[in-house]
């Protein structure tokens, strides 16, 4: 099947129907632009839906038809990687807003510029709010920045979804360089040490302590020793697991006594959970990707059966089942 620079959304009798989500930094969008989403959903009969990211998605649109649309809004079709950075949530800040403390339009287009669609072990979220209003809900992003009288809070870890978690404070900062500063150590280390996880996920697995020790320090130069004394532990961590009598692989989302019920070597079958492949044959994730699972870090998705996966994207689970041991056999 060739690949199509949108999502697929639900399958309806046989008929499959994509969504692009075109990027709307920080949420401004002038007229002229507001004007070609409505042609393309006119000319394409298709819905627009406004997201909870400041973005609009178009959606209902056939595969031949997405192209078109991308073509008719003057964009490159953006294809869409299973887990990136998202969003780049702001509120108006002291742009617009009188009880503004901070300016965070500012600081939020300097970070969508800098991480947006950026790569990440599992999908990312940011927001940035001017005042202790936070009404970029930054509490409950991978990366929040909220703006206060005397400068910024920086949190990390936040997330909603089916396992809602708020984000914890990881210092206080006085300028907006010092922000920049401290978020890309907090993605690079995410980067260099996560596994298929969110970042609240990522910080109770190696503890926020160690997080912080790795990330903190002196903000004009990132402290090296640091970081590597925070990975040994993460790698000494790793090696109890798996030297440990009862060998014991913790997953995300689930509790400390989580163990895997696909072990190495096991056939995967229709019944295998995808969070269990995907942690036990790393190599199966492209293939899970192509079907159309736009978020391997997601938890809703992560926690169903092959079956049920199969059967969301329109694809035949023994065809699936088949393809996935023969990468599991390296074949």
């Amino acid at each position: 099947m060739a690949q199509v620079a949108g999502n697929l959304q639900r399958i309806r009798n046989g008929q499959r129907r994509y969504a692009i989500t075109p990027r709307i930094p920080g949420g401004f969008v002038q007229p002229t632009m507001l004007q070609k989403f409505i042609d393309v959903a006119n000319t394409f009969k298709a819905t627009l839906k406004i997201t909870g990211a400041q973005r609009i998605m178009i959606t209902n649109l056939k595969a031949e038809d997405v192209d078109k649309a991308w073509e008719m809004l003057g964009m490159a079709p953006a294809y869409s990687t299973s887990n990136r950075v998202r969003s780049v949530k702001i509120c108006p800040g002291t742009t617009f807003c009188k009880r503004a403390k901070q300016d965070s339009v500012s600081l939020g287009m300097k970070l969508d510029k800098l991480y947006i669609s950026q790569e990440m072990p599992s999908k990312m979220k940011f927001g940035v709010s001017g005042c202790p209003n936070s009404c970029s809900e930054s509490i409950t992003k991978d990366i929040g920045v909220i703006g206060t009288a005397e400068g910024w809070q920086v949190y990390a870890g936040g997330s909603a979804g089916a396992h809602p978690r708020f984000a914890d404070l990881i210092a206080e900062v006085a300028t907006e360089q010092e922000v920049l500063a401290l978020v890309d150590r907090m993605v690079t280390f995410y980067k260099e040490n996560a596994h298929i996880e969110r970042m609240g996920t990522f910080i109770d697995r190696i503890g926020l302590d160690t997080f912080k020790e790795a990330v903190l320090g002196d903000i004009e130069a990132a402290d090296a020793s640091k970081s590597a004394a925070a990975t040994a532990t993460i790698s000494a961590a790793a090696a109890a697991d798996v030297n440990a009598t009862e060998p014991s692989v913790k997953l995300p989302g689930m509790g400390n006594n989580a163990t895997l019920g696909l072990q190495m070597g096991e056939p995967i079958t229709e019944n295998s959970i995808i969070r269990e492949i995907i942690e036990v044959y790393p190599n199966t994730i492209p293939a899970l990707q192509e079907i159309g699972m736009g978020c391997l870090g997601c938890p809703s998705a992560t926690s169903e059966p092959l079956w049920q996966a199969a059967s969301i994207h329109g694809f035949d689970v023994n065809d699936l089942v088949t393809r996935l041991n023969n990468l599991r056999k390296g074949a």
